[in-house]
């Protein structure tokens, strides 16, 4: 059964706009490393639509910085899932998915391979909310932004978690995964 992991990087205070945070070619390094883990990538509508604009060659190349290139390649090869009930079509070597969620991320999940990536804010919480998500990575930025979106505002109830494996970064973001408690 491939595992569903779910990784963001966030601020010391919670935010998890991606424009709040640093980029860096390390932690660019390390989001690489991680969908290297991954046979797909399950995203919402917008993670999608952001990463499309964003990552989608010709998009990137001469836009971004040389350091960026390994991962825009990562993330343009990967099989795409997109969970939406507005779009109508995706391409991008995605797959629209409509059905009931647990169902889609259960069928999804007993197919053979690595493992599969989701990213954003509101596809997780409600993965987290069905007990689907198997891995927890926050990416944490030593910034405090004092606005934004934060992770799993709302959550119906708490997600016990234990620390599995810790990596600090040169830029002072440390990468802490961890794994519901059972």
């Amino acid at each position: 059964m491939r595992p569903l992991r779910y990784s963001i990087n966030v601020s010391l205070d919670g935010c998890c706009d991606h424009r709040a945070l640093p980029a860096s070619a390390e932690t660019h390094r390390h989001a690489t490393a991680t969908l290297q883990r991954a046979d797909a990538l399950l995203l919402g509508r917008v993670t999608y639509e952001l990463m499309e604009v964003a990552w989608r060659p010709p998009a990137w190349p001469g836009a971004m910085p040389d350091w960026t290139a390994p991962f825009a390649h990562t993330i343009d090869a990967a099989k795409k899932y997109v969970v939406s009930t507005t779009l109508d079509q995706v391409d991008w070597n995605a797959e629209l998915l409509r059905g009931d969620l647990a169902t889609e991320v259960e069928r999804l999940k007993r197919e053979p391979g690595k493992g599969i990536y989701v990213g954003g804010v509101t596809l997780p919480m409600a993965l987290a909310e069905l007990g689907l998500i198997d891995e927890y990575e926050f990416v944490v930025h030593p910034r405090l932004v004092g606005h934004g979106r934060t992770l799993f505002a709302g959550l119906s109830e708490h997600v016990d978690l234990k620390l599995v494996n810790r990596l600090e970064l040169s830029t002072g973001a440390v990468a802490m995964t961890y794994e519901p408690r059972s």
